[in-house]
């Protein structure tokens, strides 16, 4: 019976979408004061009988339109938008598939205030180089949260791991009516805000406060959201909690509560699990749990990749509030508490000039965490002019880690050659405090400003490790390596920085940033090694290893650059003169002392272009970086005596040029999308790493030296189509191209050589949604790659590996909703012993009730039992074949109740189209 009704509705919906008929509805936009053209202007059609949003588009430079779909109606309404001037509206009568309506002009907005509120809303809006969507005019399913909405609107894209592209941009930070929720990470809002609670999403490029406060571009390859509760509806709580038990003891439980009260924002949430989440999931259905689950808050890890079992426990609390008129406190704390297991296998062969080598190993880990973190954001607003923010952060963490390898080298004919053996158990703590101020003064109307900065940091670190080694040689002649020894370590940093810019303008588009910075970096740190007698148990202090010194790195950096900006371009020359010196005082071996002084002058250049369709950029960077300080050490590192390290005090600094290139196509009307980025990075006195591998013990002795050569470049195409079938319906398509050269240099037994590996993935993805009944979405990736040698001695390799991605969610009876995820995965480089496919298959059933406010869910995770973590990786002449622990099947029944009372207060009456007052 059910087939049968389903047959009916698809049988209907196909009539109706024969009849709609195809038209196109042309025009040119001119302000009606001076019949100027007007440009970036958001026209949109709507039903005239139900005021359905149909379609959409923006005028281009000569304010030209037109606008294409289908409909069955036979009049439609013609909205035009645009910021400061009054809604255009016209009826029009679809009597021929093409009209062309001429100059319409649009008048001047004379700022007064209308009781009457007029449901015809822009879908879109352009204001500068802001994007903003009114969320009415994108149809989810009924109780979709932000991310189920953010996958409705042009441009965005999210992968099954939940992180966000705009436009093949990463967006890196979320603001809720302006201010910081929850250090900015975007999964704790989209997952857990319902379309219904927001009224605008604006996007915009990443900018600090004072950026947005001086009018500044910001970070071009970030993105900003910001989600925008009406002024009216922002006062209430809302939140959900939910808890989940399965088989092999699996569970799970969050919680989360949030007050809104006009400028004032005060959220709570805590969560538990065994299940390798970040705990921020709260049973919601589409995170899938486990696999590669991840979540970032603000640098702070809570998340774990798919390497081990991990049972975690986080809390967090976030605040903000508008002293006043003038003073907008935020802050948030977040606690973490894990502990994990895991099983490591690896499978290791070594390519020498002569001959090769291979290395087995198994180990296996324990280890527990626990890190604390406050961050407060203090922004006064002294006047118009005057912006001050103050951002104090304290971070305290403390752990233990459990350790034991077993390891053994064998030459090329499967000959022993050592075995080894290693324990350790290591605690540590650490803890830093951390305190950011500016200071920025706009003045005239032409853009100039000056600010001030300065950032303080302070670390204290603190570490014991017990720590037993023992190396046997299967050679007579090599004496055997006991390491018995207890390692304290006491570390401590403190940086201070302060930089100064002035802009000044030199017309209205042109201006000059005269800037001065200045950095000090001060670290101390000491090493006492005892060597622990086992029959009686003493300590002996071993000089040896023991090691006591002070580094400190100096920069005085002064500073031009050259910008222009008008319209839709911008462009940026400067050039920054680094004078810096690098200290390290040895107090136990003062034949190491360092001092080098390295001068050398950074250059950067910009260009960017923006449209409401197309944009792209280009940046050049020339940099030069030190090595670093365990590079330059002379003291000798035998922490591992298989690996015997020393640093190289005569390294050069590393210059590095940065290329990067990218272009953006969006046409809304059309649905086409297209990005484009190119990168590529070339090194002058690249620092690597020198290895000496004694033939005979494979004991291997590394320094470091400078070389040429080595570059690597990076690209990405993605053409994206969307087909709107209907109202409801709708398909996309896309394909999509990665590309890599990486070309390094690498020495072995004073033989350099270089290694270039090449890399081409192509990827194709089609989705179809039809609202409140199926979404399916499915992916495909093939990776092809080829790792070559200048020199004969190492065998060149190519392999490839495939990747099938489906996700369909399916919906019945407007209270049941089924989710499927698999994930096929096939690797031909894999060697025997470790798994090349595998099939991730999980599953979920929910059931709503409570008038949607609870949900009941029965999950399968890894139904197949076949989720792995095999891998290959090639690194110079060295290929390894790793695999760790994994999550493997469970099945677990949860229960959610969200709760939310915004909006409760201003009811819309929506026969009178008025707000009741």
């Amino acid at each position: 019976m059910k087939n049968i009704i389903l047959i009916v509705v698809l049988f209907v919906c196909n009539i109706l979408f024969s009849q709609s008929k195809t038209f196109d509805i042309s025009g040119i936009i001119v302000m009606d004061k001076d019949s100027s053209v007007l440009e970036s202007a958001t026209v949109y059609l709507q039903t005239a009988r139900d005021s359905t949003l149909i379609t959409y588009t923006i005028s281009d430079k000569e304010g030209k339109f037109v606008i294409e779909n289908k409909t069955s109606d036979n009049f439609v309404n013609l909205y035009i938008s645009y910021i400061g001037y009054k809604t255009f509206h016209k009826k029009i009568k679809l009597d021929r598939s093409s009209i062309d309506l001429g100059k319409l002009r649009v008048v001047e907005n004379s700022n007064t205030l209308d009781e009457v509120i007029i449901k015809a809303v822009a879908p879109i809006t352009i204001k500068l180089d802001t994007i903003e969507y009114n969320v009415k005019s994108f149809k989810t399913k009924k109780d979709a949260n932000v991310e189920d909405l953010l996958k409705e609107l042009p441009g965005f894209e999210i992968d099954e791991n939940g992180v966000i592209t705009i436009n093949g941009k990463v967006m890196d930070k979320i603001l809720v009516n302006g201010k910081p929720f929850f250090g900015g990470d975007p999964t704790i809002a989209t997952k857990n805000f319902s379309k219904d609670m927001i009224q605008k999403i604006q996007v915009l490029d990443t900018k600090t406060d004072s950026q947005a406060f001086t009018g500044e571009e910001g970070d071009a390859t970030n993105k900003t959201i910001n989600l925008v509760i009406r002024k009216e509806d922002n006062r209430g709580v809302f939140g959900r909690v939910a808890a989940g038990f399965g088989t092999d003891e699996r569970y799970e439980a969050a919680g989360m509560l949030s007050l809104f009260n006009d400028g004032q924002q005060f959220s709570v949430l805590a969560g538990g699990n065994n299940i390798n989440s970040p705990g921020f999931s709260y049973g919601e259905i589409n995170k899938m749990f486990g696999g590669n689950a991840s979540s970032n808050i603000d640098s702070q890890v809570f998340g774990y990749g798919n390497q081990g079992i991990v049972t975690s426990e986080n809390a967090g609390l976030n605040f903000s509030d508008d002293v006043g008129k003038k003073i907008t406190i935020s802050t948030n704390y977040f606690y973490s508490n894990s502990d994990s297991e895991n099983e490591n296998i690896s499978n290791t062969e070594n390519t020498l000039p002569e001959n090769r080598y291979y290395s087995n190993s198994n180990s296996s880990s324990i280890s527990n965490g626990e890190k604390h973190s406050t961050e407060t954001k203090f922004q006064i607003k002294l006047d118009s002019t005057i912006l001050i923010t103050i951002e104090p952060e304290f971070r305290f963490d403390k752990g233990t880690n459990i350790n034991n390898t077993n390891e053994k080298s064998l030459d090329e004919d499967m000959v022993l050659v050592n075995e080894s053996t290693s324990s350790s158990i290591e605690e540590n703590n650490n803890n830093s405090f951390a305190n950011g101020m500016n200071f920025t003064k706009r003045f005239g109307n032409k853009g100039g400003f000056f600010k001030l900065d300065i950032y303080n940091s302070v670390e204290k670190s603190n570490s014991e490790n017990l720590f037993n080694s023992e190396v046997e040689f299967n050679d007579d002649s090599t004496e055997n390596i006991i390491q018995n020894v207890n390692i304290v370590e006491k570390g401590s940093g403190n940086t201070f920085e302060s930089s100064l810019v002035y802009r000044m303008p030199i017309k209205a588009e042109l201006s000059l940033d005269i800037k001065y910075s200045h950095r000090t970096r001060k670290e101390k740190n000491f090493i006492e090694v005892f060597d622990i007698e086992e029959t009686s148990n003493t300590l002996t202090s071993n000089d040896s290893l023991n090691s006591d010194f002070e580094y400190l790195n100096t920069t005085n950096t002064p500073g031009l650059s050259l910008r222009y900006r008008k319209d839709k371009w911008s462009s940026s020359l400067g050039g920054e003169m680094v004078l810096r010196t690098l200290e390290n005082k040895d107090y136990l071996r003062p034949s190491s002392n360092l001092e080098r002084n390295f001068n050398a002058l950074d250059v950067r250049y910009r260009l960017r272009f923006r449209s409401p369709i197309n944009s792209y950029s280009f940046r050049y960077d020339l940099s030069n970086n030190p090595a670093q300080l365990s590079q330059l050490q002379t003291v000798v590192n035998i922490t591992d005596p298989l690996n015997i390290v020393i640093g190289n005090p005569n390294l050069k600094q590393t210059k590095s040029h940065r290329l990067s290139a990218y272009y953006n196509y969006n046409n809304f009307q059309k649905g086409k999308s297209f990005y484009a980025s190119i990168r590529s990075n070339i090194y002058n006195d690249r620092v690597i790493s020198k290895s000496e591998i004694d033939e005979e013990d494979l004991i291997k002795r590394t320094t470091y030296t400078n070389v040429d050569g080595s570059y690597n470049f990076y690209s990405y195409l993605d053409y994206g189509k969307k087909i709107k079938l209907d109202s409801v319906k709708t398909l996309r398509l896309s394909v999509g191209l990665r590309g890599s050269i990486n070309r390094s240099i690498n020495y072995f037994n004073d033989v350099q050589f270089a290694s270039l590996s090449e890399s081409v993935s192509p990827n194709l993805r089609a989705s179809f949604r039809w609202i409140d009944v199926t979404d399916i979405d499915l992916r495909y990736s093939f990776s092809l790659n080829n790792n070559t040698y200048s020199s004969d001695v190492y065998e060149n390799q190519k392999f490839n590996s495939h990747q099938v991605y489906l996700r369909t969610t399916n919906f019945f009876y407007k209270k049941i909703e089924l989710r499927n995820q698999l994930r096929y995965s096939y690797n031909t480089n894999i060697s025997d012993g470790f798994d090349k496919n595998s099939i991730f298959w999980n599953a979920t059933i929910a059931y709503s009730f409570m008038k949607d406010m609870a949900t009941l869910t029965l999950k399968g995770y890894d139904l197949l039992n076949q989720n792995t973590d095999a891998r290959r990786i090639i690194n110079g002449n060295t290929i390894s074949d790793t695999q760790n622990t994994v999550l493997k099947r469970y099945f677990m029944l949860s229960f959610s109740w969200k709760f939310n009372t915004l909006g409760k207060a201003g009811e819309v009456d929506n026969r009178r189209g008025r707000r009741m007052r």
